[in-house]
């Protein structure tokens, strides 16, 4: 007689799992938390938060690691975890359009005639006047060096892992993360530096507002994508991945070209042409 509990699917029932029930919860009292430390309150419940969402995050993905070791990730289960990260990139992608979108508003229309606001926070010029900017051809050039080839040996290390070079595997990894560090400490040190700010004064500073915006959520990118790379470095020392099965790594790896090629048009757009003008005056 056949078993009655035997699987004609190539699907895997998830177990039940605290975990989205307890990411709900650490999602709430971040928010809250950073609303009230916005407001001058403590800022203990934002703290509690993020250590929450951290904690479940570790914990969740924790059990999909073990559910892929068990053989639940099918060829149809795993194709569709593609899909996933496909579709995560995508809706990443339009929240970098978003930014783009803010900082071609800003400097092509400095002179908005329906916008008094703009013209006196721009002075009808981009960028606005009296504001200092970067060298285009100086920090930023060294960090899209470093992030172009940083892109190079996350491939390395992805050819290494289809030829089953565990050594090459390990190194480009660890030659990524390194390179994703040096990025986001050269990416500190030119924030420290700068002589524009995120703020209000004066009227408004609209160029630091989209500038930090379109550059700062880039390197906090970079940051989780480095947390993504050092996880996979560690599972890579611990044996994990073969050939066949490493969607792990795959996922790490095309989020992180993501991040290269979005730099590449943060470089182009707002630290060349952006420094430069490229207004669209009114008549």
């Amino acid at each position: 007689m056949a078993d009655a509990h035997a699987k004609h699917h190539d699907y895997h029932l998830v177990p039940p799992s605290p975990w989205p029930f307890i990411g709900s919860i650490a999602a709430f009292v971040t928010a809250v938390g950073a609303i009230m430390w916005m407001h001058g309150a403590t800022s203990a419940g934002l703290i509690v938060g993020l250590a929450l969402v951290i904690y479940t995050m570790f914990m969740w993905w924790r059990d999909v690691i073990k559910e892929a070791h068990q053989g639940d990730h099918t060829p149809v289960v795993a194709l569709h975890l593609r899909y996933g990260m496909l579709m995560f990139i995508a809706s990443e992608v339009m929240f970098f359009v978003a930014w783009f979108w803010a900082f071609f508003d800003a400097s092509l229309f400095t002179n908005e005639a329906t916008l008094a606001s703009r013209v006196a926070a721009t002075g009808g010029i981009w960028p606005p006047k009296g504001t200092t900017v970067f060298d285009a051809f100086h920090l930023p050039l060294v960090n899209t060096l470093i992030l172009l080839t940083s892109g190079t040996t996350v491939t390395w290390a992805h050819h290494a892992l289809l030829n089953n070079d565990r050594k090459g595997l390990i190194n480009g990894l660890i030659l990524t993360v390194l390179l994703g560090l040096l990025f986001t400490g050269v990416q500190a040190w030119e924030y420290g530096h700068a002589l524009f700010a995120f703020n209000r004064d004066n009227g408004g500073n609209i160029y630091g507002s989209t500038f930090y915006m379109a550059t700062g959520f880039h390197g906090f990118h970079v940051i989780i994508g480095t947390i993504f790379l050092i996880v996979c470095l560690v599972r890579a020392i611990k044996g994990d991945f073969t050939p066949k099965a490493h969607f792990g790594f795959e996922a790490a790896a095309w989020y992180w070209h993501f991040v290269d090629v979005v730099w590449l048009f943060l470089f182009a757009a707002v630290y060349i042409w952006g420094n430069h003008g490229g207004v669209l005056p009114l008549e």
